[in-house]
C-alpha cells in the first residue's frame, strides 16, 4: 500500500528512475511550466493531469498495456490492481481527466489510458495551451531558468535558439547525405 512521507522508495524507484528519460522530465516539467500564472481552477485541472500521468498513467505500447507513472512504479500492489479488471479504464481525454477527482490515499478506482505516451503527452500538451494567461512560458536549459514570452523581444530571442537548433540539424543531415 501507501507508505508514510517521504517516501524515498516512491521518489527513487518512481520519480527518479522515470526522469532519466528525457522526453518523460521534458512532460513533467511541461506541466509545472503550464501553472506558472494560471488561473486557480487550471491549475486544479492541471493538479489531476499530473496525478492521472505522471503519478498513475497508463498507456499503450505495442499493443499492449503499460504503466510508467510514479506513483504506480514504486507500489507493486497498485502496479499489479491498475493492470487488472477490477479498476475502471478510460480513455485520456484531458478536458474530462482534468476534472476527476482521485484519492490519494487508496487504490485509484479510476485510470486513464492514453494510446501512447507521445500521444498522451501532445493531447496534455494541447489543453495546457488551452489555458488563459496574458504570457507564455519556456525553460533554457542552458541557463537553467524560466524564461516568460510575452514580447517581441522575448520572441526574437525564442526564434534566434530555435534557429541555431535548426542549423545544428541542418549541419547533421548534410553530414548524412555525403
Amino acid at each position: 500500500m501507501y507508505t508514510p512521507e517521504p517516501d524515498v522508495c516512491h521518489e527513487l524507484l518512481g520519480h527518479a528512475a522515470l526522469f532519466c528519460d528525457p522526453s518523460f522530465a521534458q512532460f513533467s516539467q511541461e506541466i509545472g511550466l503550464a501553472c506558472l500564472g494560471a488561473p486557480d481552477e487550471y491549475v486544479e485541472k492541471l493538479a489531476s493531469l499530473y496525478w492521472f500521468t505522471i503519478e498513475f498513467g497508463l498507456c499503450k505500447q505495442e499493443g499492449e498495456v503499460k504503466a510508467y507513472g510514479a506513483g504506480l512504479l514504486s507500489s507493486f500492489g497498485e502496479l499489479q490492481y491498475c493492470l487488472s479488471d477490477t479498476p475502471e479504464v478510460r480513455p485520456l481525454h484531458p478536458f474530462k481527466t482534468a476534472i476527476q477527482k482521485y484519492p490519494i490515499t487508496e487504490m485509484q478506482p479510476v485510470y486513464f489510458l492514453a494510446d501512447s505516451f507521445a500521444g498522451g503527452k501532445k493531447k496534455i500538451m494541447e489543453f495546457a495551451r488551452t489555458i488563459p494567461r496574458p504570457f507564455s512560458v519556456r525553460y533554457n536549459p542552458y541557463t537553467q531558468s524560466i524564461e516568460v514570452v510575452k514580447d517581441k523581444g522575448s520572441m526574437d530571442k525564442v526564434l534566434n535558439d530555435i534557429r541555431y537548433e535548426l542549423d545544428v540539424l541542418q549541419d547533421a543531415i548534410g553530414k548524412q547525405a555525403t
